[in-house]
């Protein structure tokens, strides 16, 4: 880039995480001329310090916790123990192969995208002109895509606290560990880090743990943290102060009767994650914000005509899937190709917890209030798979229009859940029927099996009408998954 000001492209994204490197190179593909301006290397949080090397740990806290089942199985060996210097280099290097495998800058210039970075944040000079670093470009439309961070609390020695993207630099593991939030990075790194053998103290405003999932789910994962030796103390009032005691930090939180303090190694803070506004000088434009996002109508406009946002920074749906999804329909939006609505409504998603759980649609309490829904549950000690690998704890819930019998919401606890749900998320998308869904022969036996195993459950229902309920009160007599197939 040559700093020229008179230098005018077709449209400049702001941000080199999943939104922005779909939406530049969606441009590219539309005809237009197109820069890309990140502070970094493209790629994202996600790939550098959020849910990829995240799973990098969850699948070490799998392995130590699958070796408890080797008597089981006839295998004789010693309990393997944790390095987490050698586990946290191995995330970094799992990283860089995943940079290496995606080959992002390469890609870019080979779609003819202009790419700018490692020259520090962008920031708006006018509302067609942008300066990063020493540089200036100006554009005929604009994508915000600058991503989020980890919140931080403003509490009396809350600069001792970590987050997630500091849980990198750990040097050896904590005895005891104190995580105050428990939506979907909480409960993630709670499991992790009590499988890892650290006592973990989970700690919630809300009365449930993952407060935005179904009802069932979240009950069955919270009873799972505990029998995990996680402690987990929800309906807290809040955080009073975090000091050092020696080598150690003292933790106050406000209870409903009075007040608690802790006794940790460390305490990470899981919060929430604002959009990365700080630096954009939006004020300087007229973009509005609000609660620490960009606002953004139904096709990703913002307040000012021709600027858009897309990804995290929205505070919409912050995960990689919608952000990719959002990155296209912002670019197309923004050349006038289209005039798309972004409606959100199939978005898989879930945590790698133990056991496992994974969500698409609507919960249950938001499917009722809709109108009337037949719900079929599956127990995973139903499923043969479950009890050949002894992972029988869990469930898979399908909710189902009764008008127009197809799948609103489908909500999975369990082994492999996260990969379980997009069955459903895939028959949802389809626009399936729930006897359509019932009739899949789905691999025998496999954990995905289970998801036509509710929707039969749901036919059942729908034939038997208003006996369905009483029919399920009788107790039938239990049948294995193969026994049921050729019944």
């Amino acid at each position: 880039m040559n700093g020229d000001p008179s230098e005018t492209f077709d449209l400049a994204v702001i941000g080199g995480g999943p939104a922005g490197v779909t939406a530049a190179l969606r441009a590219a593909e539309l005809g237009a001329r197109v820069a890309l301006l990140e502070r970094d290397r493209p790629g994202g949080t996600c790939t550098d310090d959020g849910c990829a090397p995240t799973r990098v740990l969850a699948k070490a806290a799998r392995l130590l916790r699958d070796t408890e089942q080797l008597a089981a199985y006839g295998v004789t060996g010693g309990h393997p123990s944790l390095d987490l210097p050698a586990l946290l280099a191995a995330t970094q290097r799992t990283v860089y192969e995943l940079h290496e495998k995606k080959q992002l800058v390469g890609h870019l210039e080979r779609a003819g995208v202009r790419l700018v970075r490692g020259h520090g944040p962008a920031r708006f000079v006018d509302a067609h002109r942008l300066s990063i670093g020493n540089e200036t470009l100006r554009a005929e439309r604009l994508i915000i895509a600058c991503g989020g961070h980890a919140r931080r609390l403003e509490f009396p020695g809350s600069e001792l606290a970590l987050t997630h993207s500091d849980v990198w630099q750990l040097r050896r593991l904590p005895r005891s560990l104190a995580i105050v939030g428990a939506a979907a990075t909480g409960v993630q790194l709670a499991s992790i880090f009590a499988a890892f053998g650290s006592r973990v103290t989970l700690l919630e405003v809300t009365p449930r743990v993952v407060p935005g999932e179904d009802g069932d789910l979240s009950a069955a994962l919270g009873e799972a943290l505990a029998a995990n030796q996680v402690e987990v103390l929800c309906g807290i009032a809040g955080v009073e102060q975090l000091r050092r005691d020696r080598a150690r930090l003292r933790l106050a939180i406000r209870l409903g009767d009075g007040s608690q303090e802790l006794d940790v190694d460390a305490v990470i803070l899981a919060v929430g994650w604002p959009g990365n506004l700080e630096e954009l000088r939006l004020e300087a434009v007229g973009v509005r914000t609000e609660r620490g996002y960009v606002a953004v109508d139904d096709q990703l406009r913002t307040s000012v005509p021709h600027i858009w946002a897309a990804g995290d920074v929205t505070g919409r749906m912050m995960l990689v899937q919608s952000a990719t999804y959002e990155g296209r329909i912002a670019a197309e939006n923004a050349l006038a190709s289209t005039s798309r609505a972004l409606p959100h409504t199939t978005v898989a998603h879930g945590g790698f917890t133990d056991p496992e759980y994974g969500s698409v649609g609507l919960t249950e309490a938001a499917a009722r209030e809709r109108g009337a829904v037949i719900t079929g549950r599956v127990e995973y000690t139903d499923l043969d798979r479950a009890v050949i690998d002894r992972r029988t704890e869990g469930f898979c819930k399908l909710l189902v229009d009764r008008d127009t019998r197809r799948v609103i919401g489908a909500h999975v606890i369990g082994e492999q859940a996260v990969e379980v749900v997009q069955i459903a998320a895939t028959a949802m998308a389809a626009g399936m029927s729930v006897e359509r869904l019932a009739e899949v022969e789905f691999a025998y036996p496999t954990f995905t099996s289970i998801v036509g195993l509710a929707a039969r459950q749901v036919v059942h229902a729908l034939r038997l009408g208003d006996g369905a309920a009483a029919w399920e009160a009788m107790g039938r007599p239990r049948q294995s998954e193969w026994e049921r197939r050729d019944a």
